[in-house]
């Protein structure tokens, strides 16, 4: 074969290679071209309407509620409906469509009936789910020489020994013998004493009364 024929043969090759389909360079015969990723869906979990739901219970199935409570109010599917309130004074709540409630003094569970009694004149099989956010109605409080001063929610008979506790105990400079409770009876202060060091020991135990909502502990 002289030089000739063989570049034709060579070149013609060359050509058949390059125009096959699936056999260019640097390319993937079982790929398709130009294919792009989908984009990320939004999840479920992330909408508007599977958060409303979210808010965390903080009282017991018991519990009752009481003026300054924060509560949340949701509606299956109805966001315009569902919201945080808070119970006024005069022990109502107001919401859309149904207007003012009053709230006092039911629990959880009597509250999600009522209010879905009150909507069916609007919606179709309302589902209502109320939940206790903030717990205001029922706190004792703790302030002085202790780890963590403040209000904490009764939500089970507590005694003073047990609210210090629950506070962090005493501070180093605490006088243990000359702590008290405050408690506001028909308009007027009464004042409790307690000596820690004395109930610790086992002794004088009717010190440590159970304390009652509103009451504020004093560690000098």
């Amino acid at each position: 074969m002289t030089d000739k024929t063989k570049r034709r043969v060579t070149g013609t090759l060359l050509a058949a290679v390059l125009g096959c389909p699936g056999m260019g360079l640097g390319q993937d015969a079982g790929a398709p071209r130009n294919q792009k990723k989908p984009p990320l869906q939004e999840s479920a979990a992330d909408s508007k309407g599977a958060r409303s739901g979210s808010a965390q219970n903080l009282a017991p199935a018991d519990f009752v509620i009481g003026e300054s409570d924060a509560l949340n109010i949701n509606v299956w599917k109805e966001p315009e409906i569902s919201q945080g309130v808070v119970v006024r004074p005069d022990g109502k709540i107001s919401l859309p469509l149904i207007g003012e409630v009053h709230v006092s003094g039911l629990t959880p569970l009597q509250l999600q009936a009522l209010l879905a009694i009150k909507l069916q004149s609007y919606l179709a099989n309302p589902q209502v789910t109320v939940t206790v956010t903030d717990i205001r109605s029922k706190a004792v409080f703790i302030t002085g020489e202790v780890g963590r001063q403040g209000g904490y929610p009764l939500l089970v008979p507590t005694t003073i020994l047990q609210l210090i506790t629950n506070a962090g105990g005493l501070g180093q400079f605490a006088n243990k013998k000359g702590i008290f409770v405050l408690r506001t009876v028909d308009g007027k202060q009464q004042k409790f004493p307690f000596n820690y060091s004395q109930v610790i020991k086992g002794e004088k135990q009717e010190q440590n009364i159970l304390l009652h909502p509103g009451d504020t502990v004093v560690v000098p």
